[in-house]
């Protein structure tokens, strides 16, 4: 019988520990810059994101569980300062106002 071989796993590089980059948590992590500060990204897909529901701040519905979405933080902030959104959401933080979010249906009052 042969020795077996260490071949490194498919699907990206090696998770690096000082960058924090790499297949790591079941997502992509990246970095981006919005308001002046730079914000740490996690993508996270839909078959990684069982078990909880979360809230998304850019629309305040709730993202289910088993929905693909984007996990954002301060790049120097902690583990509370994590936040949910979806895809759609964080690609239009810029757009959105600060504005209530109401549904269709809701009273204008």
């Amino acid at each position: 019988m042969s020795p077996r071989r260490n071949r490194p796993k498919v699907g990206g590089p090696p998770a690096d520990s000082s960058t924090g980059e790499g297949r790591r948590y079941g997502g992509f992590q990246s970095t981006e810059s919005w308001q002046g500060e730079e914000w740490c990204l996690r993508h996270v897909a839909g078959a990684s994101a069982a078990g909880k529901t979360y809230r998304c701040p850019g629309c305040d519905q709730e993202i289910p569980s088993g929905v693909a979405h984007v996990v954002a933080w301060p790049q120097y902030g902690g583990v509370d300062d994590r936040r949910h959104w979806h895809k759609a959401c964080w690609n239009a933080k810029d757009r959105r106002t600060t504005k209530v979010q109401r549904s269709r249906g809701a009273p204008r009052y």
